[in-house]
Order: C-alpha cells, then sequence, then structure tokens
C-alpha cells in the first residue's frame, strides 16, 4: 500500500501525460485559441455586453456546424446514402438543442442590463446572420428579397446566390420520395430558387409512407428526422421571440425589423409543411 499521503500534489507526467510542449502542438494551437478568446471586443463598459457577444459568436459557431452537416447531409441523400445522412440529420437537430439552451443564459439579461450597451451595437442586429440566412435557404425556405442586407459584401451574396441555385434538402428528400411514389413534374422540376409550395400530391406520397412505414421504412425514417430537427428549429425561433420580448419588449430591433412582430411572423413558416399536415388525416 502506498504511504503517499492524500492530499500530497499529484505530478501528471508520472502517469505518462504530456507537460512539454515547446515546439509542439498544444491544445490551444489546434483550437487557435488565442484567436477565439481576444475575439470580444465590447464597445462599452457595460458588464452584460460581454455575455452579449459571446452568446451570439458560439451561435455562429454552432450554425457553422449545422451548415457542415445540413450539406454533407444532402450530398449523402443526392449519392444515395440515406442511412449517413439519417446521423447527420440528427447531430443537426442536437446543434439546435444547445442554441436552445443558449437563450436560457442570455435570458438572466434584463432590460436594464441591455439599455446600457444597446446603442453601441448601431444597425447590426442577428437578422443579419448569413449562416442563419444560408440555414434558411438550406431548408427550403427562400427569399430573394433576403439577399439585400448581405449586397456589401459580393462574397456572401455569392455563396447565398449559389445556394438558391441548388435543390434544398427537401427538393432532394422529394426526389427520394418520388423514387418510390412518383411526384408531379411540377414539384419535381420547380424553379428551386423560390420557395416551396405545399402539394397535394406530396401530401398524399407521405401520407402512403405513414400508413404503411414498414413497406418505406428508409422513407418513413427520413421523413421523422426531418420533423424531429423541424421541432427544434420552431423552438429556436419561439425562444428567440420570447427572448426579444423579455428584453426589449416591442421595440424596433437594432437593424430595423419589427423585433417582436417580426419574429412572431416568422413562427408561421413551414419548412416540410406536408409532413406536419398528414398527422391530422393519418
Amino acid at each position: 500500500m502506498s504511504k503517499c499521503p492524500l492530499n500530497s500534489p499529484f505530478d501528471p507526467a508520472e502517469d505518462g501525460a504530456e507537460m512539454s510542449f515547446d515546439g509542439r502542438m498544444s491544445y490551444g494551437d489546434y483550437l487557435s485559441l488565442d484567436a477565439i478568446l481576444t475575439a470580444q471586443k465590447p464597445l462599452s463598459d457595460a458588464h452584460d455586453e460581454m455575455l452579449f457577444i459571446i452568446q451570439h459568436q458560439t451561435s455562429e459557431l454552432w450554425m457553422r456546424l449545422a451548415v457542415h452537416e445540413l450539406h454533407a447531409a444532402r450530398d449523402c441523400l443526392l449519392a444515395g446514402d440515406s442511412r449517413q445522412a439519417f446521423k447527420m440529420l440528427a447531430r443537426v437537430a442536437r446543434i439546435f438543442e444547445q442554441l436552445n439552451s443558449a437563450w436560457d443564459v442570455l435570458r438572466t439579461m434584463t432590460p436594464s442590463d441591455y439599455t446600457h450597451f444597446r446603442d453601441s451595437l448601431g444597425q447590426s442586429s442577428g437578422f443579419q446572420s448569413y449562416q442563419y440566412r444560408l440555414i434558411e435557404f438550406m431548408l427550403g425556405n427562400r427569399n430573394k428579397a433576403m439577399l439585400r442586407p448581405h449586397a456589401h459584401d459580393a462574397d456572401v451574396t455569392a455563396l447565398l446566390e449559389n445556394e438558391l441555385s441548388q435543390p434544398s434538402l427537401y427538393d432532394v428528400a422529394l426526389r427520394l420520395l418520388s423514387n418510390s411514389l412518383p411526384l408531379p413534374a411540377q414539384v419535381l422540376s420547380r424553379d428551386v430558387s423560390l420557395p416551396y409550395q405545399a402539394s397535394d400530391a406530396v401530401m398524399q406520397a407521405w401520407t402512403t409512407i405513414y400508413q404503411a412505414p414498414e413497406t418505406h421504412w428508409e422513407l418513413y425514417e427520413l421523413a421523422e428526422k426531418l420533423v424531429d430537427f423541424e421541432d427544434y428549429f420552431r423552438r429556436w425561433r419561439f425562444n428567440h421571440v420570447t427572448t426579444v420580448e423579455r428584453v426589449i419588449g416591442f421595440k424596433r430591433g437594432t437593424g430595423g425589423t419589427g423585433g417582436v412582430s417580426y419574429l412572431k411572423r416568422m413562427l408561421e413558416v413551414e419548412l416540410f409543411p406536408e409532413l406536419w399536415h398528414l398527422r391530422t388525416e393519418l
């Protein structure tokens, strides 16, 4: 039995831990922590501005991962690799679970706290997040008017315009659905740069899948993965509304939108409408 006192210092090197990183890659090097941890630059002396900045920066990081996963999921579905896509879609749903939790932290900031630095934001607003806009476009909520807030940045505009030229995730899912249950040409050959419009034929096809899931299991699982993701996405939108109302009431947003009124309008948007409506018909 060791006679070493229980409160004696432990040296991790004795257990094989690397302790010297001169000229070698460290944890901070790999994650570029110097760049990340010095990216918070408050413009006021208000204590809560740091919370506001970090909440939005971390949200953008999670959205970057969501974009990465949605791109890969769409590519997998196009290649016929549904199983791999299911894993990615499940991950995106959990990313939005994390984004939902972030609102809980931001809601610890009171209206009085926010007024101390709100003027420092100028016209900047989450409304201008190009990654959020890219996610919306990838999912099928496509509105060309939303390119205008990014017109000052040619690279971002090109990125978003490129996305509008490609089929959305739901368009790709409908092509897979059509392989088993043929859909009308106006669904499959539509202008993918425009918002998706719900179709009775698509509704009937998905209903058929849900009426006999054991016969169409992969399509059934794809549908449920899409619903699961939109469930978390809707919760994120709702939490956004309630957080904004709690902090600024019904003031206009810093970016000029109606604030809560604009966000409540977004709650009505359905990404995969037939997958929700069919539940009434079953």
